[in-house]
């Protein structure tokens, strides 16, 4: 192998996932600083690869009980926004085909933007069916953040071009014409579920850059809309817009005041 240089064995490493072990032993050999770098990294690729590809299985695990038992069209179904002082509350509702598989699918909040861009577009052009649900803050004040994320992800589930025969749902309990499970820390243990929170937070962060466009005063694009010292600042100096939630505080209180 010392008859490559360095950029080869680069090259052979970042376009090869799989190598052979005796191949592996001989640049485990190789003492150019070079080689071990490009090796270390490739390694490391690998490991990734190896615990998104496990963890995946993990996840499938209930949408595997499930069509064992005769359902086919399962949709997960999750919601983002609830803790913002800012925006909507989204929800999404996601059904997956059986052949689906998509290492590296995880709960929305433990991936990077980039990441969750990467498997949302992924997500879209498999999905059998995808629909996103939506509540303002006007309505959120009026009805509260828990009766809007129930009517958000009534809204989704209802839009379905697909109707579900099974869904499970991220920890909320819905009354229903379906068969459902409410799992608690659901998007961690469904791939499903997963797939609906990485839609309905791509979605969500997507508005928030709009409004950041509109008010950038306020820095939605940086804390989408949550109570950061940034966006408290902001509030303090420029007050609220129509996009904000009256009803949560320290919001309601400063009206209050």
């Amino acid at each position: 192998m010392k008859s490559q240089t360095i950029g080869q064995i680069e090259e052979i490493l970042s376009s090869n996932e799989e190598i052979e072990e005796s191949l592996l032993k001989e640049l485990q050999l190789d003492s150019r600083k070079g080689v071990q770098q490009a090796l270390k990294k490739w390694l490391k690729r690998r490991d990734l690869k190896e615990r998104e590809t496990h963890l995946f299985y993990a996840m499938s695990s209930y949408e595997q009980k499930l069509r064992l038992q005769g359902y086919e069209h399962i949709a997960g179904v999750d919601e983002v926004g609830r803790g913002p002082l800012a925006g909507p509350v989204v929800a999404a509702a996601v059904i997956l085909p059986a052949t689906f598989y998509l290492p590296g699918i995880n709960d929305s909040k433990k991936l990077s933007e980039s990441k969750r861009e990467q498997l949302y577009e992924c997500i879209l052009k498999e999905a059998v069916a995808i629909e996103v649900g939506m509540v303002q803050p006007e309505e959120i004040d009026r009805i509260n953040i828990y009766e809007s994320t129930k009517k958000a992800m009534y809204s989704a589930i209802s839009g379905l071009k697909k109707m579900p025969d099974y869904l499970l749902i991220d920890a909320v309990k819905l009354e229903l014409p379906y068969p459902y499970e409410a799992l608690i820390k659901g998007d961690e243990k469904s791939i499903s579920i997963a797939a609906a929170s990485i839609v309905a937070k791509v979605t969500r962060d997507r508005i928030m850059k709009e409004l950041a466009k509109e008010y950038p005063q306020y820095g939605f694009s940086n804390h989408m809309g949550y109570g950061t010292k940034e966006h408290l600042h902001a509030i303090t100096q420029w007050g609220i817009t129509s996009h904000h939630r009256k009803s949560f505080a320290p919001i309601k209180d400063s009206i209050k005041n």
